[in-house]
């Protein structure tokens, strides 16, 4: 039989259970929500020189996400703008939102030599999707 559960249960009042279930489930997923192919194409325009750059390549990466994987991402990062919204009460800023989610949004097939200098741009693509995520996703 399919198990319920209720959010309301004190076991989620926590925000950290939630947001642990949330970064295993998308850890968990077969594939990232950014999928493989798109890795280094993501990576290669957050190196982009001019930031504008950098925001026309990510948005035109992030229209080319098969329709499930641009909408949940889509979701999951308007709901992290609104975390960030109350940053004076969690000090979730969008480098820490980026620290917590980038690697498990955005991560390459086989693991990198250098997982310190992989991980860092990881973190900057995310702070970039949720710095400019309305020109990113338009209405």
């Amino acid at each position: 039989p399919e198990e319920r559960l209720s959010l309301a249960d004190s076991e989620w009042s926590d925000v950290h259970v939630v947001t642990g279930a949330l970064k295993l489930f998308f850890r968990e997923l077969p594939e990232p929500l950014v999928p493989y192919r798109l890795f280094d194409p993501f990576i290669e325009a957050i190196k982009l020189p001019d930031p504008q750059e950098q925001v026309e390549r990510v948005a035109e990466l992030v229209q080319s996400l098969p329709p499930a994987n641009y909408a949940t991402l889509r979701y999951l990062l308007a709901h992290l703008c609104r975390v960030m919204e109350r940053v004076d009460v969690n000090r979730m800023t969008r480098q820490n939102i980026s620290i917590v989610f980038g690697p498990t949004l955005l991560r390459p097939e086989r693991e990198p030599v250098s997982l310190v200098a992989g991980m860092a741009q990881q973190n900057q693509a995310v702070e970039l999707l949720l710095a400019h995520f309305d020109r990113i996703f338009p209405v």
